[in-house]
């Protein structure tokens, strides 16, 4: 069973979700489903081009105990399946906190202030370890898209900066079983050479960034096109 995990871990987090879109009437997720696809595989194409050539360097892999075999470049089904069924079940989340809990977002001034000392903490990071792959290229690009949302998306920074605290605790739960915690081995597994080499249980420090730059990036196209579209 042990070569089903990620599988099911995959279509574990994305069911609640997939269920109540189609079938919860009054919130009605299920309308924005071109969109929200659309989304997700505009950001899916780079992040899982990024995915593949860092296996290909042996910054990350995978056991294949915990997966099924099928791989394409290298990586397997499991993992492009991530890239899609974890940013529905997060986009999901976003957009239902916003309709239950409209006024759940920081003040404007909160919201400068909370990102202008992530920046700068990443960026003392990213200074001294500059040259480790995943820890450079991970928040460089961090950097940039919030750099970016702080100009321009300030507004759907307040609301995302609460939900993205919700969000972790199931991120904490999955990506923490991938990377080992609470099984014998882990699914992926990470050359530390090419990362901080800090981890919160078992889980990379870069993850809660990497995690934030692509479901982040999945809202800002969502938010565009529900507004050219649905006009809200």
């Amino acid at each position: 069973m042990s070569q089903y995990l990620y599988l099911i871990l995959n279509l574990g987090s994305l069911s609640i979700p997939l269920l109540y879109s189609v079938f919860e009437k009054k919130f009605h997720f299920i309308q924005y489903f071109k969109i929200a696809f659309i989304s997700i595989v505009s950001v899916a194409i780079p992040f899982l081009i990024w995915d593949a050539i860092y296996t290909a360097k042996g910054v990350w892999g995978f056991n294949p105990d915990y997966y099924l075999g099928l791989k394409i470049f290298k990586m397997p089904i499991e993992e492009w399946l991530f890239f899609f069924c974890i940013p529905y079940a997060c986009l999901f989340t976003h957009e239902v906190l916003k309709y239950l809990f409209p006024k759940f977002k920081l003040s404007k001034s909160a919201t400068v202030i909370v990102s202008f000392l992530v920046m700068l903490l990443i960026t003392v990071l990213l200074i001294f370890n500059f040259g480790k792959w995943y820890t450079t290229v991970n928040f460089i690009v961090f950097l940039l898209l919030l750099a970016y949302a702080v100009k321009y998306h300030l507004n759907t920074l307040q609301e995302y900066y609460p939900s993205f605290l919700v969000i972790l605790i199931p991120f904490l739960i999955v990506n923490g079983i991938l990377t080992g915690s609470l099984i014998e081995n882990p699914v992926v597994w990470y050359n530390n050479a090419e990362n901080l080499g800090f981890r919160i249980f078992t889980i990379p420090f870069e993850d809660i960034f990497y995690a934030f730059t692509m479901l982040f990036s999945v809202q800002l196209i969502f938010n565009y096109l529900k507004q050219k579209s649905f006009g809200k």
